[in-house]
């Protein structure tokens, strides 16, 4: 027999809170909207980002290009191995973004240049204040418009406390209950019985009940703030709530990451099967990227990679990790041998680094969960621990293309744009 994963009520309180945010055509094009470059410098100028947002402009001209090291070095790809595309970790908030541009266009003309990533990772709490302050947005604008990395993936955890009148309006909209305890000031968290701090286990994993609600609404309400249209999962039941919910929106998205990542192919089975129970219509689903396991080795990789291309689901990749920092896995750990077998087997995948390998002080999943005060004040060595993750997927994707693969950077470091007078 086969059970339904979400039963009509399951589905009723999704669909009443779609209508909540302005129904899935609002959704879609107030999404779009906000992602316009023009759009949100207007915003940011406002709120006091104007600034960081012209020296930004500035700084990206100056960052050093893959193709002038490609043609320096005489790179010519093999077109029976594998591509990489480069991801990064840690990119916590505006000034920790833009004191990385520092490093990054500082440079060029040495001999380990520096790529920016084609994907970027945030671990910021969705704090009201992050999100609507400009801080998240100033942080979209520098990664997506400005360096153009192709995803820019920010963090939703059900533990960040909300109005209380938030909760109550939830409730009225879909008709469950959510259990909370009082922060203070008419502010709430919900409750986590595993670990019960407002950021929950580990990045918010615990996701019972009726929770997926809180995520939902978490991500839907950052999307039409800002724009932000990728978002990590912190559950199962997150997974194929957003399935489900975001059939019909196609400008949302979802990574499978972290702790949840994939460890083997019959995980990755389970969850070819949650994608297919609610595709859209064009065959592709919300979840946009998939990180298979820290324990699992190039040859479930490839297996992973064949079944999904069997699958005949479209536009989904799959990442790993190649340096994690300490506090996330096991001391050391290095996947690059591995990464080397899978794109040789002429699999694509994305590259990821939560690390670059050498533990910095800052370079622990601890620095992703201090406030905002704190992380202020650390912009720079933050945004230095982010530029050494970048560095490192640099010199990755460097020996990637002498060996035959081709590796992809962010359009800011990929190619200089010819000016409209060269055509």
């Amino acid at each position: 027999m086969k059970y339904p994963l979400l039963t009509d009520k399951d589905m009723k309180a999704m669909d009443a809170l779609k209508e909540h945010h302005g129904g899935a055509k609002k959704i879609v094009a107030t999404i779009e909207e906000m992602r316009d470059f023009g759009k949100r410098k207007a915003i940011l100028a406002e709120k006091g980002y104007g600034k960081m947002i012209e020296e930004a402009e500035q700084l990206v001209k100056e960052f050093p290009q893959v193709d002038d090291w490609v043609k320096a070095n005489g790179i010519e790809y093999n077109p029976d191995l594998g591509t990489g595309t480069s991801q990064v970790s840690g990119f916590q908030g505006a000034k920790v973004t833009h004191n990385a541009m520092k490093r990054i266009a500082a440079t060029a003309g040495t001999d380990e240049p520096c790529w920016a990533p084609q994907e970027m990772i945030s671990v910021v709490a969705l704090t009201d204040n992050y999100v609507y302050n400009g801080d998240l947005m100033a942080t979209l604008t520098m990664a997506e418009n400005i360096m153009k990395a192709s995803k820019f993936c920010s963090t939703n955890l059900i533990g960040i406390p909300q109005p209380e009148d938030r909760f109550r309006q939830l409730e009225a909209v879909t008709g469950e209950k959510f259990e909370r305890y009082e922060c203070g000031c008419d502010v709430c968290a919900i409750s986590l019985k595993n670990q019960g701090t407002v950021f929950g286990n580990f990045g918010g994993i615990e996701v019972a009940n009726n929770n997926h609600l809180i995520y939902l609404d978490g991500i839907t309400r950052t999307a039409l703030a800002t724009g932000n249209n990728f978002f990590l999962n912190p559950s199962w039941s997150t997974i194929v709530a957003i399935c489900y919910y975001g059939r019909d929106i196609p400008n949302l998205h979802i990574k499978v990451s972290m702790l949840l990542s994939t460890q083997n192919p019959m995980q990755f089975r389970m969850l070819l099967n949650i994608m297919n129970e609610y595709l859209r219509e064009d065959g592709t689903s919300p979840i946009y990227e998939i990180n298979i396991g820290n324990g699992s080795t190039a040859t479930n990789f490839i297996q992973c990679a064949r079944e999904l291309k069997e699958s005949r689901i479209k536009g989904v990749s799959l990442a790993a990790h190649i340096y994690i920092n300490p506090d996330l896995g096991a001391a050391n750990f290095n996947w690059t041998d591995e990464m080397w077998k899978v794109l040789d087997s002429g699999t694509d995948m994305t590259f990821k680094y939560e690390s670059d390998g050498t533990a910095h002080e800052l370079d622990t999943m601890a620095t992703y969960f201090v406030s905002e005060e704190e992380r202020d004040a650390m912009a720079e060595d933050i945004g230095e621990v982010i530029f050494n993750k970048s560095l490192r997927a640099s010199k990755d994707g460097r020996l990637m293309m002498k060996r035959g693969s081709r590796a992809i950077f962010a359009e800011s470091s990929q190619a200089r744009p010819k000016c409209c007078c060269c055509g």
